[in-house]
């Protein structure tokens, strides 16, 4: 796409230099005979394909000096002319020089020119984002992937399209590690459902995920609309009961139900044994916040504060889960995600998101974390 579009500008402007140098050939009044004579034999060997030629005319006329500012005009718009018609064999210190050079050699597969040609593109001031994508493919094409990865990182600023191109050549390059990174960088620019999707799917690839990573990837998918089929709304209504948080598993279950995937008779009994877990939390959520007060250490109450995030008692969830925090917790990373989950719910986003840069301690929590900061930050 990008190589096309170049190819667009060169061909419009081979048209329009062509156009504009026949119109300031000798007939015109402002056009001097010692300058207009040697651009009309510039474009008569331009057409025959003598292009070094033709640029030796334009250059004579060029030095004829005392040029009014129509012959000036005419002389740059031949050098632009015969540098898109030559591609950039001529002319190539010109913008359009450059940019139809870029173009040849992407065309011609020559990959190492096309990564060089980005000093061209810069001295000539059209360096572009769309370039630079352009050059992270030649990287790509020449099977340098870790290249490519480097060179559309240190690009970033060229937008969703260069970071896809990275995350693309990260797992070419075989590196689970390289194509997180990659992934958690685009979906920070363009966080889309499919950009979302596949930050999930490769954070899930992670080694020695703890259970409340994994059921954070999962809440990750319902809410950024990643959930893809009835199996994975059981496997997360099952996951938030066996960690006792079950108003949350009798909402998800809601939404399964809502969205028509959950429908068989499983279903209807996963429902009513959310329904009933759902009516027993609720029940003994006092008792339970009553006896975490009471425990030496503070992981009951990270615990009552999840699950009075489920019940979207949130201001009490914040209450608890300092608390636990306070007193000293056996998982720091996932006290201070479910710290941030409770403060963003009780809508103290800037709280929130101070939180989350506490918890990574390790390669794992750090994922969760930007995962969590990143959705916290588009919502």
């Amino acid at each position: 796409m990008i190589a096309k579009k170049i190819r667009a500008v060169a061909t419009a402007l081979v048209l329009g230099m062509a156009a504009l140098a026949v119109s300031t050939m000798p007939a015109d009044a402002a056009m001097r005979s010692a300058v207009g004579k040697p651009l009309q034999e510039a474009l008569t060997l331009a057409g025959s394909g003598n292009y070094s030629a033709a640029m030796t005319k334009v250059k004579q006329a060029e030095g004829v000096g005392g040029l009014s500012a129509e012959e000036s005009k005419a002389v740059k718009q031949m050098k632009e002319y015969l540098a898109a018609k030559s591609g950039g064999s001529v002319g190539g210190d010109t913008s359009t020089g450059a940019l139809a050079k870029f173009n040849s050699d992407w065309n011609g597969r020559r990959y190492r020119e096309v990564i060089a040609d980005e000093e061209v593109l810069r001295k000539a001031g059209v360096l572009t984002g769309n370039a630079q994508v352009v050059i992270a493919q030649a990287y790509e094409q020449l099977g340098d992937y870790r290249g490519c990865v480097r060179y559309a990182d240190n690009h970033s600023s060229a937008g969703a399209e260069m970071l896809k191109r990275g995350a693309l050549c990260a797992f070419k390059a075989g590196d689970d590690v390289l194509s997180l990174d990659m992934a958690i960088k685009l979906v920070g620019v363009a966080p889309s459902t499919e950009n979302w999707g596949q930050l999930l799917r490769q954070a899930e690839r992670s080694k020695q995920l703890s259970d409340p990573q994994t059921l954070d990837i999962y809440r990750l998918k319902l809410l950024t609309g990643n959930m893809t089929g009835a199996d994975e709304f059981f496997m997360l209504s099952q996951m938030l009961i066996a960690a006792r948080v079950q108003n949350e598993a009798a909402t998800v279950v809601d939404r399964g139900m809502a969205a028509h995937l959950l429908v068989d008779q499983r279903a209807q009994r996963l429902a009513a044994l959310a329904k009933k877990n759902a009516a027993d939390e609720t029940a003994s959520i006092s008792k339970a916040l009553a006896a975490a007060q009471k425990a030496p250490k503070g992981d009951d109450l990270i615990k009552v504060g999840e699950e009075l995030v489920g019940m979207g008692r949130f201001a009490d969830a914040v209450s608890a889960i300092h608390a636990g925090i306070a007193k000293g917790v056996a998982d720091p990373d996932n006290a201070q995600v479910r710290l941030a989950v409770a403060l963003y719910g009780n809508k103290q986003k800037p709280a929130a998101l101070s939180a989350l840069e506490k918890a990574g301690k390790s390669p794992n929590s750090k994922t969760i974390a930007k995962m969590w900061s990143i959705y916290m930050r588009g919502h």
